[in-house]
């Protein structure tokens, strides 16, 4: 298996509650676990990211003060290959979208970028914009 160059790392209040979140609602597939450490590398489609509920006080890197939500601030983009099918999974599984589905452009020097996200909240308050790419097309002036 190929270690992304980053993988985030989020702290969590409640490992069972957020390792169920992320691999039975958002499909993250658990790549490998240390239960005894409440700890889990989880991949979807190339995403990458780890998931641990702090344990040990000289073990946990926190610059700031500990307290939920941990996300605070947080907004990460995943690219997955069906934005409008894992929004209706979500939608059906009961967990309501910070961000509804959409389709966005994004200027990029003379193109635009496209995307069709959506945006999901944790249960630790971090925000995950999934999209699918649109592809690009040229910026157009009125």
């Amino acid at each position: 298996m190929k270690i992304n160059p980053l993988v985030p790392e989020l702290y969590v209040s409640d490992f069972d509650r957020s390792l169920a979140f992320y691999r039975d609602r958002l499909g993250f597939g658990l790549v490998y676990m240390r239960a005894e450490e409440r700890f889990a590398f989880l991949e979807r489609e190339g995403a990458q990211l780890m998931i641990e509920q702090p344990q040990d006080p000289s073990r946990t890197w926190l610059k700031g003060e500990e307290g939920c939500p941990y996300g605070r601030g947080i907004n990460f983009q995943i690219r997955v290959d069906d934005a409008d099918a894992l929004a209706a999974s979500i939608a059906a599984a009961g967990i309501s979208l910070f961000l509804p589905l959409e389709e966005k452009w994004y200027r990029r020097d003379g193109e635009l970028l496209g995307n069709r996200q959506f945006v999901a909240e944790d249960p630790d308050g971090y925000l995950l914009r999934f999209y699918s790419d649109l592809g690009t097309r040229p910026i157009v002036l009125t």
